[in-house]
């Protein structure tokens, strides 16, 4: 294929320890920033290590549920919501300030992104957050969920993204983590799922389909375990292939 670069990131400050492994291998990252894990220490550290790598540095906010990782739906009034996911963003944003660098983007955590891709109610909420912050961020989202059409008609600046370790259900969305074949682990079929993506605009879902498809940016979480492995993998591979991170 021609020349072309995308951008890889990873959740991180969640409590792994495995940030200076992953730096120099990602371009942009997703600070955990007190809703599902991360405080102001670890929030520092990683947006040290960051800036050191010269890494895009992101909010990774989530609901306010540590005990559950963030990963499961919580029932709380949309003001609360909202003024929970502010805040954490300006606990990051405050940090980012002080050590003399910028945010680049926000992309929500675990349930808060899932439900976003389909509840407009929820997706509404941190939309108006982007635009309560007067700040030139890019918000990371899937193709063709409710949270990219909002952005899209509100004119907030996204990146659509992409998932580098997790399955894709039938509808886009990403298969549950209850399932035991959710999260990917192999460094070839990593490699194959996103380079299909990048280079055919294509998924296959978990029941065989192939579905249309687009992003620029593609995730492996960080708190995969093989994360090191399938991040230095799939940079070799693309970078192979003509495709740079950047």
């Amino acid at each position: 294929m021609r020349e072309f670069s995308i951008d890889i990131n990873a959740d991180l400050g969640e409590g792994i320890g495995n940030e200076e492994q992953l730096m120099p291998l990602i371009s942009s990252c997703n600070i955990a920033c007190g809703g599902h894990a991360g405080d102001k220490n670890t929030i520092r550290e990683v947006v040290k290590l960051a800036k050191a790598y010269k890494v895009k540095i992101g909010a990774h906010p989530s609901f306010p549920d540590p005990e559950n990782f963030g990963r499961l739906p919580m029932e709380m009034p949309y003001a609360a919501l909202f003024k929970s996911i502010k805040d954490q963003i300006n606990t990051l944003v405050d940090i980012v300030d002080e050590e003399n660098t910028v945010l680049h983007h926000v992309k929500p955590h675990g349930a808060l992104y899932n439900k976003a891709v389909k509840d407009a109610k929820i997706a509404n909420v941190i939309i108006e957050v982007m635009k309560s912050m007067h700040l030139p961020v890019y918000l990371y989202v899937p193709y063709k969920s409710v949270i990219a059409r909002l952005a899209i008609e509100y004119k907030i600046p996204i990146i659509y993204e992409a998932f580098a370790d997790r399955r894709y259900n039938d509808d886009l969305t990403l298969v549950s983590r209850s399932k035991k074949n959710a999260v990917l682990h192999d460094e070839d079929e990593v490699f194959q799922h996103v380079y299909t993506m990048i280079s055919q605009k294509k998924v296959k879902s978990i029941s065989g389909k192939e579905l249309e498809i687009k992003a620029h940016t593609f995730c492996i979480h960080g708190d995969n375990p093989k994360a090191i492995g399938l991040v230095n993998r799939l940079k070799y591979s693309l970078e192979s292939k003509g495709v740079s991170v950047l």
